[in-house]
């Protein structure tokens, strides 16, 4: 009978001590541009900036005929966004920011229509 008041005692013993351990906090100190920092990746990944996007070139050559293209192109499709971009030593009419090669590949299909010489690629950003 001892042995077993004993056993219990060491197990009662055993699982208080448990229930008495200590509780902490803790502090954590970052810098406050991580918060900035956060907020611009979400708004880059809102925006698709972040991941691998096709585009369709229109053009490339002189200003004033890519200003041209692209103001043909908002008359007759306008359907996705469109930009003209400047690389040495050539501008450049851009269309849509297309999530893969097949939703390029059908918008290609339509933009065809009206500009035949268009073609779909992967930007170097």
């Amino acid at each position: 009978m001892t042995k077993k008041w004993f056993f219990s005692f060491l197990l009662i013993g055993t699982f208080s001590m448990t229930l008495l351990a200590q509780q902490g906090t803790v502090v954590v100190k970052q810098d406050k541009r991580i918060d900035d920092l956060l907020v611009l990746k979400s708004q880059m990944s809102k925006d698709n900036e972040l991941s691998d996007r096709y585009k369709i070139q229109l053009y490339y050559g002189n200003r004033a005929e890519a200003t041209n293209i692209r103001k043909k192109y908002l008359n007759k499709i306008g359907e996705w966004p469109s930009s003209i971009e400047y690389q040495t030593p050539n501008y450049k009419v851009w269309i849509g920011n297309f999530r893969n090669k097949l939703e390029a590949d059908r918008a290609l299909i339509r933009i065809h229509e009206v500009f035949p010489n268009a073609f779909i690629f992967k930007p170097e950003r």
